[in-house]
């Protein structure tokens, strides 16, 4: 090899690390929220993903991606979606590991902080698959509303076994579920629907109609949004029918995606499709609401998990390069800039568990309604900015997708999209606090538990009253200041959690990083007296 292509002064291939272990703030969120929790297998999850083999197969997942075939080789329509064998394996190991329905399976004190810390370990390397997977878990406390589609469906989807191919459910031993709401005429604003479901004489329900947005269309069945004279109702409709006949659901096209690119979003459009009622007639968005506010925790877990992502990356990558003369991270400049992102991560992390543990508690129904909500909306819209800094750090590597950083700022948006966007989040709070007083007393209350505790945290405390004050008096004119009011209730939410379960340096350094007036705008601009030092290594 000439001389002149030997390889100096970059970082090693970062395999091999417990992505669980070397996690601190995930560590320390996991014993706080759920002291029983089974960390071997946590350990296990961060040792698997850490290695270079389930690294390759986030890879190629994202780069030979999902394929849709309307027919087969004789002319029938099927509408399957081949993945390359890495997705099934990536797949099929989240599915052992209970990632989709181990909080339904073992609830209790923990169960969903368990949950959630094993989602993030596998999205944080590959994130297109969690979509199925969040899906799957989200979809359970809908059925409920139907018990005797929940005795025949929940079984399988409790089951670790996860099979792909697309045949009766009744032969199988797990299933996959998706969902399937909005249409190009409406979007968000699904009372807009034209999806028109008849009912059958054997009581079924035959479905004619389009979905703009279908996630997932291999999953053996979704919950759909249609319209019934009594309103918009919410149908489980399977794949494939029992007995083995194909139910007729027609995959017009995948999306082309600026990123989640391992899995599958489709148009789809039914016609004389088979369809169950799950609910009441007419409580569709009641029904499915239930779905979609799990997979809106997700998002946040998500998230969360894209930031550890880029944390660790960033990191490495300091540690190991050298510039003008001393190691990156040793050098100020880059040492706020990586306390900065930690710090970030970080604070993203606990909320994200502490929302977990609210879903462990039915006690905390009220609060978790607008916690959620407001999670979603400033953890979700936080990740693009923060992946892109990251990317920064990497410099020109980090701008190539031979490194998952490039990967990873393309998938951030679609968790601030997906699932409520920022207005419909910031709508969503102003409708929850006007319909349910409930839920934004106990989010004060929950709020008021750190009061005293630090000046500028007691600032924040009372702009966010004033603003909520300022929306109750004047509901009309309440949607101009949504955005400033959900922002508003999120710093205070999240500092509220840091002061009252992380460690004091972290909680110091985000109310100096968030809150003072001396605060930055971008990441790197920790102020004077952070002990940026101790986040490094937290990093």
């Amino acid at each position: 090899m000439s001389p002149t292509h030997t390889v100096l002064n970059q970082a090693a291939p970062r395999v091999d690390v417990n992505e669980f272990t070397a996690n601190t703030a995930l560590v320390e969120s996991v014993a706080k929220f759920a002291p029983a929790a089974d960390t071997a297998k946590l350990e296990e999850i961060g040792r698997v993903v850490g290695t270079a083999g389930y690294q390759r197969d986030a890879e190629i997942a994202n780069t030979i991606t999902p394929v849709h075939h309307s027919h087969d080789r004789w002319g029938n329509r099927v509408d399957d979606v081949e993945f390359h064998p890495s997705y099934h394996r990536i797949m099929g190991q989240s599915v052992e590991w209970g990632l989709h329905t181990s909080a339904w399976a073992s609830p209790g004190p923990g169960a969903n902080v368990e949950r959630a810390a094993g989602f993030m370990l596998a999205s944080q390397i590959e994130a297109g698959h969690g979509c199925p997977i969040s899906m799957t878990h989200a979809v359970v406390p809908a059925l409920r509303y139907s018990p005797g589609i929940a005795d025949e469906w929940e079984p399988k989807l409790l089951s670790t076994d996860y099979d792909p191919e697309l045949r009766d459910p009744a032969t199988k031993q797990g299933v996959i579920f998706g969902m399937a709401m909005t249409e190009k005429q409406g979007g968000s604003d699904v009372r807009a629907n034209t999806t028109t479901a008849t009912p059958n004489a054997d009581g079924t329900y035959t479905l004619r109609g389009h979905k703009w947005f279908c996630s997932a269309p291999q999953s053996d069945a979704f919950l759909v949004l249609a319209q019934l004279e009594e309103g918009l109702s919410c149908f489980l409709v399977p794949r494939i029918l029992p007995g083995g006949e194909r139910n007729p659901f027609y995959v017009q096209r995948l999306k082309n995606k600026l990123g989640n690119k391992s899995n599958s979003s489709s148009e789809i459009e039914l016609d004389g499709t088979i369809g169950h009622l799950v609910g009441e007639p007419g409580r569709g968005v009641r029904t499915i609401i239930e779905m979609v506010n799990r997979t809106r925790l997700d998002c946040v877990l998500g998230a969360a998990a894209g930031m550890r992502q880029v944390v660790a990356e960033a990191s490495w990558h300091a540690r190991h390069r050298k510039a003008f003369g001393a190691t990156l991270i040793d050098q100020p400049a880059m040492t706020n800039v990586i306390a900065d992102l930690h710090l970030e991560a970080e604070a993203a992390t606990w909320l994200a568990l502490s929302l977990a543990a609210d879903h462990d508690d039915p006690a905390q129904a009220s609060y978790r309604r607008l916690a959620t909500a407001v999670g979603k909306y400033w953890v979700c819209k936080r990740g693009p900015h923060h992946a892109y800094e990251g990317m920064e750090c990497l410099g020109g590597n980090g701008y190539t997708e031979l490194f998952p950083l490039a990967r990873r700022y393309r998938e951030q948006p679609v968790l601030a999209i997906w699932e409520g966007s920022g207005n419909v989040m910031a709508l969503d709070v102003l409708r929850a606090m006007a319909k349910e007083p409930k839920a934004f007393a106990a989010f004060d209350e929950r709020m008021a538990r750190s009061a005293g505790s630090h000046e500028l945290y007691d600032a924040q405390l009372a702009r966010t009253r004033d603003l909520v004050g300022q929306a109750a008096k004047n509901p009309a004119g309440a949607p101009a200041i949504a955005r400033r009011l959900i922002e508003a209730m999120a710093l205070t939410m999240q500092t509220q959690t840091l002061i009252e379960h992380a460690p004091d340096a972290v909680a110091d350094a985000y109310i100096r990083g968030r809150l003072s007036g001396d605060r930055g705008i971008e990441y790197g601009t920790l102020p004077e007296g952070t002990d940026v030092k101790a986040l490094v290594e937290r990093a």
